[in-house]
Order: C-alpha cells, then structure tokens, then sequence
C-alpha cells in the first residue's frame, strides 16, 4: 500500500485519537454531506425511481465490508424465488461510463471495473455500469428486471431505493467513529439508525440488532484450467497470499483458519497485482481472492483464486423476509 493510504489506515483503527489536522477537516466534509442528504431530502437536488423495487447494498465506512458477497447471495436467492434481478454499480476500477452499459462475456474489469465483473460471473444476472446508477437502473429497468440490487449505493441518494441494507465489519467496526478524513466514515454513524437492515460480517464489534453473516469457503480453484484444490492440501505452506480489497487481512485471516502460513501481500484495494507477486521465483503456490482473480493481467492463470461466499445466520430467512415484504410493499409505496 502507499504510505499515505497505510497511515489513514493505522490512524482510522487506531484506538487513540486522530491528529489535530485531521480533525480540523472533518466538519468541513460532515457539512458537505449533510447539505447533500438535504438537498435530496427537500426536492433541491432531484432523485428518481426506476420504475421497479430497489434495494441499496452498501456501508457507513470507506473499505471493504463483504458487501459484495451479500450482493451475489441476494440476487440468487432472488432469481430461485422466480425473480428477474438486475445489479447496478458505478463499476469502480473501469472507465465509469457517463451512459449505462450491461456487462458482457467479453468485458474486462479494466472496462467495468472488478467488483461489478465478479457479480456478473457469479450471478449471471444481468449487470449494469454507469456512474450515474439511476439511468443504470432505468436501464435495468427496461431490459426486463422487476428488481434492482445496487451494489455500494447507500450514500447515492439520486437513486430512490425501497429498502436499505447497510453491511458492517465485525472486526474493524466502525474505526475511530470519525468521519472522513480523520475517520473511516462516509457519514455519521447516527445513518445506521435510518437503513432497514444491518447485517454484521464476523464478528466482534457488531452493532446491537445486526443480523450475523460470514464468509466461508474452503476451496482454491487454479485459474488457469479451473482445476479445484482444498485450501487444507496447501497446508502448512507457505503460500503466498496477495490482495488488493479493502480489507485485506480478512482474507489472510480466512487463509490462516485453513492452516496455512502465509506471506501477506496486501495492495490497495482495486491495484493490478504484479507479475513480480503471481510469478514468484520460490515456486511457492500464490493464492487470490476472487476480485483479484476477475481482474487478470499477467500470470494470474497460474495464481489459485479462493472463491467464498456469504453465509448468513438463519440461513438468511430473517433477512429475506424483509426484502420480500419491502418488495411486497413496492406498489402501495409509489401508487
């Protein structure tokens, strides 16, 4: 990581007070944010509705929570109820297109960005990228969804939305509870209060009431020819473990509770990963996480993706019965 990103690091989840300079700057950015939420509140900045029920996917922190895996476990637990989901992302890390594109078999992350490609190969629903994520969801809309997943649109108030899920990091919380930049939050924490569901990943520092979730997965599977390994046949290692999420010792920690030593390699979150990192000259296995993996580049088909998938408590029943009354409410709403 640069060194400015490891320090913002290190002094967000630090459990001393950020820097005097730091927190100078926040009121300016709180301001920001709340004439913003204002504006859209009071019909000063104009908002839309697609035309179909919207579900908002996103955090109250700047990083990475596992929203990404609740987005694929939503939209196929969505489609085996005989839904037709839509998913819908500003599709950061491409070129952020101005008009909506539906991602197809041949676009590159580098095109679409490496989260919105991963939810594509997992869903095979249809995904759309734009950064305005209202004419994306008109878009979807119109090519047939009677539902819209946005993925990360909690803070992008131009998009009306029938339920909001805000998911949370168990180990790092919410940090320092500062606000950016002298905190990992986009927006006050008194937010949390406002969505209709929190769902916790790992736990920890869980708010009361959060609905529990974990990402579990087993396996690697080599990119190169698909071929399928247990994560334990990697034991004791070492391997090395490269990632470039928000949130990269998350997957050290889902490596080493496999037995595996590791040589941790983060990068920041959405980096190409050198080919110095996916051809070592130790010969050592390399392993990746799967937004890794979408991204390509050079020698990752010798790299081994570890593909994991969110599981919640309950098997998700709890969470999926307030989606489905908030779709249910969907034409009383906005008759």
């Amino acid at each position: 990581m640069s060194a400015l990103a490891e320090r913002l690091i290190a002094v967000w989840y630090a459990e001393a007070a950020p820097p005097a300079w730091l927190r100078a700057l926040e009121p300016a950015y709180l301001g920001v944010t709340a004439l913003r939420r204002t504006g859209y509140r009071r019909g000063w900045l104009r908002s839309g509705h697609p035309g179909v029920p919207v579900v908002v996917i996103g955090n109250l922190t700047v990083g990475g929570t596992g929203k990404t895996p609740l987005v694929i476990w939503l939209a196929r637990q969505l489609a085996d109820r005989g839904r037709v989901p839509a998913i819908v992302s500003r599709g950061y890390g491409g070129t952020s297109p101005g008009r909506p594109r539906r991602i197809g078999a041949g676009d590159t992350a580098a095109e679409v960005g490496d989260e919105p490609l991963l939810i594509s190969r997992d869903t095979r629903c249809a995904v759309w990228v734009c950064r305005d994520r209202l004419a994306a969801a008109r878009a979807a809309a119109a090519g047939g969804a009677d539902v819209v997943i946005a993925d990360d649109g909690l803070q992008h108030y131009r998009l009306g939305r029938d339920l909001e899920i805000a998911v949370v990091d168990g180990v790092r919380g919410f940090g320092n509870g500062h606000a950016l930049p002298a905190g990992p939050l986009r927006e006050p924490l008194a937010r949390l209060r406002q969505v209709d569901v929190t769902v916790c990943n790992g736990d920890g520092r869980c708010p009361d009431g959060a609905l529990g979730m974990r990402l579990s997965g087993d396996d690697a599977r080599r990119i190169g020819d698909g071929s399928v390994r247990p994560l334990a046949d990697f034991a004791p290692g070492p391997v090395h473990a490269v990632a470039a999420i928000g949130h990269p010792e998350r997957f050290f920690a889902h490596l080493e509770r496999h037995g595996l030593r590791l040589l941790r390699h983060p990068l920041p979150d959405h980096a190409p990963l050198p080919a110095t990192l996916l051809e070592p000259g130790d010969g050592l296995p390399v392993l990746v996480t799967s937004k890794d993996a979408v991204r390509g580049g050079s020698g990752v088909a010798g790299a081994w993706e570890v593909p994991v998938v969110a599981d919640l408590a309950d098997r998700g029943q709890t969470l999926l019965a307030r989606v489905e009354a908030a779709l249910g409410r969907y034409p009383e709403r906005h008759r």
